[in-house]
């Protein structure tokens, strides 16, 4: 079920802006029990929303991983966002209108202490596992440095301690797109909605793999010279995000994403690492170009006592929202070993 939060008091932001006040939706499922060693704290990434069965109903769900039967599970939509959380489609109390252009840059760390907020308005004291897959763990991992003995597991899937320049690249080429977008530049919901297609084909290259589109979009007609099912493809995309998100939000969320550096302000990365006191999983997927196993790996290594697993798939990055069978079974072994 889908709930709200609303934090009345001022929320100060990394960069010192400060919001006047902060809604927070989150998903909540099972009941808690007394010992608080059933919460499951779940971070979604980029566009996806709080409703977990909506986009991860392979792990989430009666007889899943994570089942509500046994599992007190929450999952908060993320600052910035357009599902119920202040983005930039809120109104500005101070000013009665949309903040717009206005909405002031947010970071994953500032996500992590906004979900800190209202794990405490739950009264959650402990959470068994924290989990989540690319901006999601980037969450998850910020979450676990700034509460160290609060989460008791935490498993990082397809994520890394700092936005690759690689990465940034991809979510400048996707803002320039936007910003291609003559709309852009007015106050309205649908402004740049045209760049937001384009922005979303552009960010698809990424999550997939050539391998994934060689099987999924071939042509199988060797005389076609238009019209390919890898075109209709990516118009398809881009319009199906188009009709569930809006181009501020894209904007403001792929920003949080370049700022992602644990090692901000705590002297370095190795250094932010260290302070994790979760027994950790970092999982990788092997065609992930965005988030290749090579940061995954870096992980491992640096946050203590932590494992590293791979995923075998031609998804590339998005094999942490298909490969459920592979996921479940590393998450249940993973679990398994912590109750025993």
């Amino acid at each position: 079920m889908i709930r709200s939060f609303t934090y009345t008091n001022a929320f100060k932001l990394e960069s010192g802006i400060v919001l006047p006040q902060l809604e927070i939706a989150y998903f909540s499922a099972g009941t808690i029990n007394a010992e608080q060693t059933n919460v499951i704290w779940i971070c979604h990434a980029l566009t996806a929303n709080a409703d977990v069965s909506d986009w991860w109903n392979g792990i989430v769900g009666k007889g899943k991983v994570f089942d509500p039967d046994q599992h007190f599970i929450v999952c908060a939509n993320i600052l910035g966002s357009c599902y119920g959380t202040t983005g930039p489609l809120s109104v500005n109390p101070e000013t009665g209108a949309p903040y717009f252009h206005t909405f002031p840059a947010v970071t994953t760390r500032d996500m992590a202490r906004a979900h800190n907020l209202l794990r405490q308005h739950l009264g959650i004291r402990r959470i068994n596992t924290a989990i989540g897959g690319s901006l999601g763990g980037q969450q998850a991992m910020e979450f676990a440095i700034e509460q160290p003995e609060l989460i008791e597991n935490l498993i990082l899937i397809a994520t890394n301690a700092s936005h690759s320049p690689w990465g940034i690249a991809f979510n400048e080429s996707q803002r320039l797109a936007i910003e291609a977008d003559t709309t852009w530049k007015d106050n309205h919901p649908e402004a740049g909605l045209k760049g937001l297609k384009a922005a979303r084909s552009l960010a698809l290259l990424s999550y997939r793999h050539y391998d994934a589109y060689n099987i999924t979009q071939k042509e199988l007609d060797i005389d076609k010279t238009d019209e390919y099912k890898a075109s209709s493809y990516q118009a398809y995309q881009g319009d199906k995000l188009v009709k569930r998100f809006n181009a501020f939000s894209y904007w403001a969320l792929s920003k949080a994403m370049d700022s992602h550096n644990v090692g901000r302000n705590r002297e370095s990365i190795q250094n932010a690492l260290s302070q994790i006191k979760s027994r950790t999983l970092t999982i990788g997927i092997s065609s992930d170009l965005l988030f290749p196993p090579v940061e995954q790996k870096f992980l491992a290594e640096h946050i203590p006592g932590a494992n590293y697993i791979e995923i075998d798939s031609f998804f590339g990055h998005d094999g942490f929202l298909i490969e459920w069978e592979q996921l479940k079974t590393i998450i249940n072994d993973f679990a398994a070993v912590t109750s025993n």
